[in-house]
């Protein structure tokens, strides 16, 4: 579905849509475990989208930034980041971001894929556990028009990596109880590869040894659920 809507985009000749297009493709390479291909595409995206205004080359930044966290490239991520930050002050709106949603780049979920990107590269400490704590914040009311229940899982898993990543075991187990909560109609693929991530911190490092750690370790294991493609009937 993707590749159609590039060759849409392209027929419209409509660059902002050509650009989100490689986005989306980046998206589902990063969920899908690819991060090589996921670093590819929004590259390329970043590239389509250097003159737009919008928020759309934001997104492009933040998604390379993430899939070069996956990769251990920190240069990568930091200059990236650096980037969409002094980007974001001279964002003009345009027609995609009018459309909302997948079209546009808030803040909010700046500030998400920002922390992830750190998260990735096993970072901690107080101040980036402030900006976790400030992006879980941003996704907490669900009336406002950029909040995504996925959103929110996952800047709550980051948070919890943070802290992880900081030793502490018990604001980590604060942080995920939302995500592990969900319903299961709500644990979609990014929700239980975010919640992995955290699985896979307990284990490593001086945490993994806590009584709290291996407990929550196991609660996660149990966490994903297995749901029918399609409903009966």
């Amino acid at each position: 579905m993707t590749r159609v809507a590039a060759a849409c985009a392209r027929d419209a000749e409509h660059p902002g849509l050509i650009a989100l297009s490689d986005g989306l493709k980046s998206l589902i390479a990063y969920w899908a475990g690819r991060p090589e291909d996921a670093y590819h595409y929004a590259g390329q995206g970043a590239e389509n989208a250097v003159t737009l205004q919008g928020t759309a080359g934001l997104w492009l930044l933040g998604l390379k930034a993430r899939a070069a966290a996956v990769l251990g490239d920190d240069e990568t991520v930091r200059e990236t980041n650096r980037q969409a930050s002094d980007r974001r002050e001279h964002v003009v709106p345009d027609d995609l971001d009018e459309l909302g949603g997948l079209f546009t780049y808030s803040r909010a979920k700046q500030l998400y894929y920002s922390v992830e990107a750190e998260a990735l590269l096993g970072h901690g400490g107080e101040q980036l556990a402030a900006q976790a704590e400030e992006a879980v914040e941003a996704f907490g009311d669900p009336n406002a028009p950029h909040w995504a229940f996925g959103d929110l899982a996952g800047a709550q898993c980051d948070l919890a990596l943070v802290r992880l990543y900081s030793s502490d075991v018990d604001g980590a187990a604060d942080a995920i109880r939302p995500v592990l909560n969900l319903p299961a109609s709500h644990r979609n693929n990014g929700i239980i590869v975010s919640a992995g991530r955290v699985r896979t911190a307990l284990g490593a490092g001086p945490v993994r040894t806590a009584v709290a750690a291996r407990d929550l370790r196991a609660e996660i294991e149990a966490f994903p659920a297995s749901r029918p493609a399609l409903p009966r009937g």
